[in-house]
């Protein structure tokens, strides 16, 4: 039986992380093995419900207000146009749908809107996914009454280089959000971005912040950043292919029965890459053609990825 651990110290993360890389993906593999079938993975699609204008100075997103990156800023959808593209989604072999928003925190008016959509897509016998920035803990009472199965909000690096990234909130905000939103028992999406000026200890302290957790994250997504013209880091330097493998190795081992994502960023890996990933302990991905504002690859190329790989799509939860 796998044991759960809250107790890392950061040296024992560094240590796993600097284990001989084949080394480090027979560990990795062994324990996604012993907690997952390797040759399923669960498929989530993401649906920007409202665009831009956010207040926050993250220097990754083209949503930010404070950068020009030529991004129009667009109201809420209308709930009928979520629900369409939801069943879309569906019908495509997605059995997760998420909305995102570009908000610091939503207004109790704001949430009001989005409750139908949730109440909409959890009739359509599908999980409910959404992104919107910090919640009081009354609000994410709300969301779990409404019927919401997970709420999505990342870390994205590690406490130490969090003020590099964004100086609007503090790292404390975002393990408050996440500590109400398992307070109110929804299932908890967190994760990080690779490509923000870290270092591997970065990365360590990173997922070191995320297993340490009272609960570990259901789902830790791992996105390899999408560098945005007109944001400050539009001209940083990426982490290499393998540096990007032993992050979800290292995540796999800490989080054994999480389900970590390859989220953002396959447009630049190659099948290979992907591949290992998947190897290494990653069983989800976003399916679509768009993740928030950034390009994804389209179904079609998944579904071929998936049929080389003899991968399979995790069939449908309808619980």
């Amino acid at each position: 039986m796998t044991q759960l651990r809250h107790d890392w110290r950061l040296d024992e993360v560094e240590n796993l992380f600097s284990m001989p890389f084949n080394d480090l993906l027979f560990k990795s593999h062994t324990i996604h093995r012993d907690n997952f079938d390797p040759n399923y993975v669960q498929v989530s699609s993401l649906l920007n419900i409202k665009t831009g204008a956010c207040p926050e100075d993250c220097s990754y997103c083209s949503q930010s207000s404070k950068y020009d990156t030529g991004l129009e800023r667009e109201k809420l959808m209308e709930v009928d146009a979520v629900l369409k593209q939801a069943q879309e989604a569906k019908d495509k072999g997605a059995t997760r749908f998420c909305m995102g928003a570009a908000w610091r925190n939503p207004t109790d008016k704001s949430l009001d809107k989005v409750i139908p959509m949730i109440q909409g897509v959890k009739a359509m016998g599908m999980e409910t996914c959404v992104t919107l920035g910090m919640l009081s803990q009354q609000q994410a009472f709300a969301l779990k009454e409404a019927g919401l199965d997970y709420y999505n909000h990342n870390i994205d690096t590690s406490e130490e280089n969090y003020s590099n990234v964004i100086t609007t909130r503090s790292f404390q905000d975002r393990l408050d959000t996440l500590e109400s939103v398992q307070n109110a028992d929804i299932h908890v999406c967190s994760g990080g971005i690779l490509g923000l000026g870290e270092g591997q200890t970065d990365r360590a302290s990173m997922l070191r912040s995320l297993a340490n957790l009272a609960q570990h994250p259901d789902s830790v997504p791992l996105n390899l950043l999408v560098p945005i013209p007109g944001t400050p880091f539009e001209a940083i330097e990426p982490p290499t292919e393998s540096e990007f493998v032993r992050t979800i190795a290292v995540a796999r081992i800490m989080m054994p029965k999480s389900v970590v994502r390859l989220s953002a960023g396959r447009t630049e890996m190659g099948e290979a890459m992907q591949a290992l990933c998947f190897f290494a302990g990653a069983n989800s991905i976003f399916y679509g053609e768009q993740l928030l504002t950034t390009d994804n690859p389209d179904t079609d190329t998944d579904q071929m990825l998936f049929e080389k790989l003899g991968i399979n799509r995790q069939p449908l939860n309808t619980h």
